[in-house]
Protein backbone atom coordinates (compact mmCIF):
# COMPACT_ATOMS: atom_id res chain seq x y z
CA UNK A 1 0.00 0.00 0.00
CA UNK A 2 1.48 3.41 -0.87
CA UNK A 3 2.26 5.78 1.40
CA UNK A 4 -0.63 8.44 0.03
CA UNK A 5 -2.93 5.37 0.49
CA UNK A 6 -2.15 4.36 3.98
CA UNK A 7 -4.92 4.95 6.77
CA UNK A 8 -3.51 7.18 9.57
CA UNK A 9 -2.69 5.96 12.79
CA UNK A 10 -2.07 6.86 16.16
CA UNK A 11 1.59 5.89 15.58
CA UNK A 12 1.87 8.67 12.53
CA UNK A 13 -0.01 11.15 14.42
CA UNK A 14 2.38 14.65 16.26
CA UNK A 15 2.61 13.95 20.06
CA UNK A 16 -0.15 16.05 21.12
CA UNK A 17 -2.71 14.45 18.54
CA UNK A 18 -1.48 10.77 20.09
CA UNK A 19 -2.46 12.11 23.53
CA UNK A 20 -5.41 13.42 22.61
CA UNK A 21 -6.70 10.19 21.11
CA UNK A 22 -6.14 8.11 23.85
CA UNK A 23 -7.33 10.37 26.55
CA UNK A 24 -4.03 10.88 28.23
CA UNK A 25 -4.50 14.66 28.81
CA UNK A 26 -8.68 15.13 29.18
CA UNK A 27 -9.06 11.76 31.54
CA UNK A 28 -11.96 10.83 28.82
CA UNK A 29 -12.75 7.20 28.37
CA UNK A 30 -11.92 6.54 25.01
CA UNK A 31 -11.95 3.43 22.74
CA UNK A 32 -7.97 2.57 24.00
CA UNK A 33 -9.33 2.63 27.83
CA UNK A 34 -9.12 -0.75 29.48
CA UNK A 35 -12.39 -2.69 30.75
CA UNK A 36 -12.57 -1.76 34.56
CA UNK A 37 -10.49 0.96 34.92
CA UNK A 38 -11.98 3.76 36.62
CA UNK A 39 -12.73 6.37 34.36
CA UNK A 40 -15.42 8.93 34.05
CA UNK A 41 -17.05 11.85 35.67
CA UNK A 42 -18.10 11.06 39.26
CA UNK A 43 -15.75 8.97 39.99
CA UNK A 44 -14.52 10.70 43.57
CA UNK A 45 -18.35 11.09 44.70
CA UNK A 46 -18.29 7.45 44.15
CA UNK A 47 -15.73 6.02 45.87
CA UNK A 48 -16.52 8.81 48.93
CA UNK A 49 -19.75 6.91 49.40
CA UNK A 50 -18.36 3.65 49.07
CA UNK A 51 -15.84 4.36 51.58
CA UNK A 52 -18.28 5.86 53.97
CA UNK A 53 -21.16 3.04 53.37
CA UNK A 54 -18.06 0.18 54.04
CA UNK A 55 -16.43 1.80 56.51
CA UNK A 56 -20.41 2.91 58.28
CA UNK A 57 -21.43 -1.04 58.24
CA UNK A 58 -18.50 -2.49 59.78
CA UNK A 59 -18.73 -0.04 62.28
CA UNK A 60 -22.44 -0.47 63.18
CA UNK A 61 -21.81 -4.06 63.24
CA UNK A 62 -18.45 -4.55 65.03
CA UNK A 63 -19.62 -1.74 67.63
CA UNK A 64 -23.31 -2.66 68.31
CA UNK A 65 -22.45 -6.16 69.12
CA UNK A 66 -19.66 -5.45 70.99
CA UNK A 67 -22.32 -3.52 73.20
CA UNK A 68 -25.04 -5.92 73.01
CA UNK A 69 -22.80 -9.14 73.97
CA UNK A 70 -20.92 -7.15 76.70
CA UNK A 71 -24.32 -6.55 78.45
CA UNK A 72 -25.67 -10.09 77.61
CA UNK A 73 -22.74 -11.15 79.56
CA UNK A 74 -23.50 -9.38 82.49
CA UNK A 75 -27.43 -10.07 82.08
CA UNK A 76 -30.11 -12.04 80.09
CA UNK A 77 -32.82 -9.47 80.55
CA UNK A 78 -34.40 -9.08 77.34
CA UNK A 79 -35.73 -5.14 77.44
CA UNK A 80 -31.79 -4.74 78.75
CA UNK A 81 -30.92 -5.67 75.70
CA UNK A 82 -33.27 -3.78 73.15
CA UNK A 83 -32.22 -0.56 75.01
CA UNK A 84 -28.55 -0.95 75.03
CA UNK A 85 -28.71 -2.33 71.07
CA UNK A 86 -30.93 0.88 70.10
CA UNK A 87 -28.94 3.07 72.24
CA UNK A 88 -25.90 2.20 70.06
CA UNK A 89 -27.68 2.62 66.89
CA UNK A 90 -28.85 5.83 67.43
CA UNK A 91 -25.93 7.00 68.72
CA UNK A 92 -23.64 5.45 66.55
CA UNK A 93 -25.49 6.44 63.29
CA UNK A 94 -25.51 9.91 64.20
CA UNK A 95 -21.62 9.93 65.65
CA UNK A 96 -20.59 8.61 62.25
CA UNK A 97 -22.95 10.93 60.20
CA UNK A 98 -21.49 13.83 62.30
CA UNK A 99 -17.95 12.56 61.63
CA UNK A 100 -18.08 12.13 58.03
CA UNK A 101 -19.69 15.52 57.51
CA UNK A 102 -16.98 17.27 59.29
CA UNK A 103 -14.60 15.35 57.52
CA UNK A 104 -15.85 15.60 54.25
CA UNK A 105 -17.04 19.36 54.64
CA UNK A 106 -13.39 20.11 55.77
CA UNK A 107 -11.85 18.80 52.59
CA UNK A 108 -14.53 20.87 50.23
CA UNK A 109 -13.62 23.71 51.82
CA UNK A 110 -9.86 22.88 51.31
CA UNK A 111 -10.84 22.28 47.49
CA UNK A 112 -12.65 25.49 47.29
CA UNK A 113 -9.68 27.54 48.60
CA UNK A 114 -7.36 25.84 46.31
CA UNK A 115 -9.85 26.96 43.26
CA UNK A 116 -10.49 30.14 44.26
CA UNK A 117 -6.24 30.89 44.66
CA UNK A 118 -5.45 28.89 41.25
CA UNK A 119 -8.43 31.50 39.81
CA UNK A 120 -6.58 34.55 41.42
CA UNK A 121 -3.13 33.68 39.98
CA UNK A 122 -4.29 32.93 36.50
CA UNK A 123 -6.31 36.66 36.18
CA UNK A 124 -2.87 38.26 37.76
CA UNK A 125 -0.38 36.10 36.21
CA UNK A 126 -1.10 34.14 33.31
CA UNK A 127 1.92 34.26 31.65
CA UNK A 128 3.88 32.36 34.56
CA UNK A 129 0.73 30.34 34.96
CA UNK A 130 0.90 29.05 31.45
CA UNK A 131 5.06 28.59 31.92
CA UNK A 132 4.02 26.33 34.50
CA UNK A 133 1.05 24.53 33.00
CA UNK A 134 4.18 23.87 30.42
CA UNK A 135 6.60 22.51 32.45
CA UNK A 136 4.12 20.35 34.53
CA UNK A 137 3.33 17.97 31.05
CA UNK A 138 7.08 18.29 30.12
CA UNK A 139 7.35 16.30 33.44
CA UNK A 140 5.08 14.11 32.30
CA UNK A 141 7.38 13.12 29.74
CA UNK A 142 5.92 15.34 26.46
CA UNK A 143 8.92 17.23 24.83
CA UNK A 144 9.23 21.34 25.25
CA UNK A 145 7.56 21.66 21.59
CA UNK A 146 4.82 19.57 22.61
CA UNK A 147 4.00 20.73 26.21
CA UNK A 148 3.89 24.19 25.10
CA UNK A 149 1.26 23.21 22.01
CA UNK A 150 -0.65 21.12 24.83
CA UNK A 151 -0.45 23.59 27.63
CA UNK A 152 -1.33 26.80 25.00
CA UNK A 153 -4.62 24.78 23.85
CA UNK A 154 -5.61 23.41 26.97
CA UNK A 155 -5.36 27.31 28.38
CA UNK A 156 -7.48 28.97 25.52
CA UNK A 157 -10.33 26.12 25.92
CA UNK A 158 -10.62 26.36 30.06
CA UNK A 159 -7.00 27.20 31.40
CA UNK A 160 -8.67 26.61 35.32
CA UNK A 161 -9.93 23.19 35.11
CA UNK A 162 -6.13 22.53 33.20
CA UNK A 163 -4.85 23.52 36.16
CA UNK A 164 -6.98 22.07 38.30
CA UNK A 165 -6.53 18.93 36.88
CA UNK A 166 -2.68 18.75 36.37
CA UNK A 167 -1.26 21.12 39.27
CA UNK A 168 -4.01 20.21 41.74
CA UNK A 169 -5.74 16.85 40.76
CA UNK A 170 -8.97 18.58 41.43
CA UNK A 171 -12.14 17.93 39.42
CA UNK A 172 -13.93 21.29 40.21
CA UNK A 173 -17.27 19.56 39.00
CA UNK A 174 -16.73 16.37 40.58
CA UNK A 175 -16.03 17.92 44.41
CA UNK A 176 -17.28 15.82 47.34
CA UNK A 177 -21.05 16.59 49.06
CA UNK A 178 -20.42 16.16 53.10
CA UNK A 179 -24.43 15.48 52.85
CA UNK A 180 -23.84 12.53 50.79
CA UNK A 181 -21.31 11.02 52.84
CA UNK A 182 -22.99 11.58 56.33
CA UNK A 183 -26.25 9.96 54.91
CA UNK A 184 -24.55 7.02 53.17
CA UNK A 185 -22.24 6.47 56.59
CA UNK A 186 -25.38 7.15 58.99
CA UNK A 187 -27.86 4.44 56.48
CA UNK A 188 -24.68 1.97 57.01
CA UNK A 189 -24.36 1.97 59.95
CA UNK A 190 -27.82 1.58 60.76
CA UNK A 191 -28.47 -1.26 58.52
CA UNK A 192 -25.17 -2.80 60.36
CA UNK A 193 -26.40 -2.23 64.09
CA UNK A 194 -28.91 -4.43 63.01
CA UNK A 195 -27.53 -7.71 62.26
CA UNK A 196 -26.11 -7.71 65.60
CA UNK A 197 -29.34 -6.66 67.54
CA UNK A 198 -31.58 -8.72 65.50
CA UNK A 199 -29.19 -11.75 66.38
CA UNK A 200 -29.24 -11.16 70.17
CA UNK A 201 -32.72 -10.45 70.33
CA UNK A 202 -34.40 -13.35 68.85
CA UNK A 203 -32.41 -16.48 69.85
CA UNK A 204 -33.74 -18.25 73.08
CA UNK A 205 -31.10 -17.04 76.32
CA UNK A 206 -28.70 -19.59 76.29
CA UNK A 207 -28.04 -19.08 72.17
CA UNK A 208 -27.98 -15.42 72.17
CA UNK A 209 -23.99 -14.92 72.35
CA UNK A 210 -23.24 -17.59 69.96
CA UNK A 211 -25.57 -17.07 67.26
CA UNK A 212 -24.14 -12.83 67.67
CA UNK A 213 -20.82 -14.02 67.56
CA UNK A 214 -21.30 -16.22 64.31
CA UNK A 215 -23.60 -14.00 62.58
CA UNK A 216 -21.07 -10.82 63.31
CA UNK A 217 -17.77 -12.72 61.83
CA UNK A 218 -19.74 -14.43 59.19
CA UNK A 219 -21.05 -10.61 58.48
CA UNK A 220 -17.49 -9.08 58.79
CA UNK A 221 -15.72 -11.80 56.45
CA UNK A 222 -18.49 -10.31 53.75
CA UNK A 223 -17.84 -7.00 54.19
CA UNK A 224 -14.27 -7.34 53.91
CA UNK A 225 -14.24 -9.53 50.85
CA UNK A 226 -16.85 -7.30 49.11
CA UNK A 227 -15.11 -3.86 49.84
CA UNK A 228 -11.55 -5.62 49.15
CA UNK A 229 -13.19 -6.90 45.65
CA UNK A 230 -14.33 -3.34 45.03
CA UNK A 231 -10.87 -1.76 45.81
CA UNK A 232 -8.58 -4.51 44.12
CA UNK A 233 -7.32 -5.88 47.21
CA UNK A 234 -6.60 -8.83 48.25
CA UNK A 235 -9.66 -10.51 49.46
CA UNK A 236 -8.79 -12.89 52.50
CA UNK A 237 -6.24 -10.70 53.82
CA UNK A 238 -8.91 -7.68 53.80
CA UNK A 239 -11.83 -10.02 55.75
CA UNK A 240 -9.12 -12.13 57.60
CA UNK A 241 -8.23 -8.61 59.30
CA UNK A 242 -12.39 -7.95 59.84
CA UNK A 243 -13.04 -11.09 61.28
CA UNK A 244 -9.89 -10.96 63.60
CA UNK A 245 -10.45 -7.40 65.12
CA UNK A 246 -14.41 -8.26 65.43
CA UNK A 247 -13.37 -11.70 67.03
CA UNK A 248 -11.26 -9.85 69.51
CA UNK A 249 -13.98 -6.95 70.31
CA UNK A 250 -16.73 -9.34 70.81
CA UNK A 251 -14.52 -11.63 73.44
CA UNK A 252 -13.22 -8.80 75.30
CA UNK A 253 -16.73 -6.57 75.64
CA UNK A 254 -18.53 -10.36 76.71
CA UNK A 255 -15.82 -10.86 79.30
CA UNK A 256 -16.16 -7.71 80.63
CA UNK A 257 -19.64 -8.23 81.12
CA UNK A 258 -19.62 -11.21 82.75
CA UNK A 259 -16.95 -10.19 85.43
CA UNK A 260 -19.09 -7.19 86.12
CA UNK A 261 -22.63 -9.30 85.91
CA UNK A 262 -21.21 -11.86 88.92
CA UNK A 263 -19.78 -9.22 90.67
CA UNK A 264 -21.42 -6.30 91.11
CA UNK A 265 -25.08 -6.49 92.95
Amino acid sequence: MSAELRPATSKTLPDEARFHESGWLTGQVTATSHPGEPHGAGLGQRLNWLRAGVLGANDGIVSVAALVVGVAGATTDTGALFTAGIAGLVGGAISMALGEYVSVSSQRDSERALIAKERGELRDMPQQELEELTQLYRERGLSEATARVVAEELTAHDALSAHLEVELHIDQDDLVNPWHAALSSAIAFTLGALLPLLAILLPPPEWRVPVTFVAVLLALAATGTVSATLGGAPRLRAATRLVVGGALALVVTWLIGTLLGTTVV
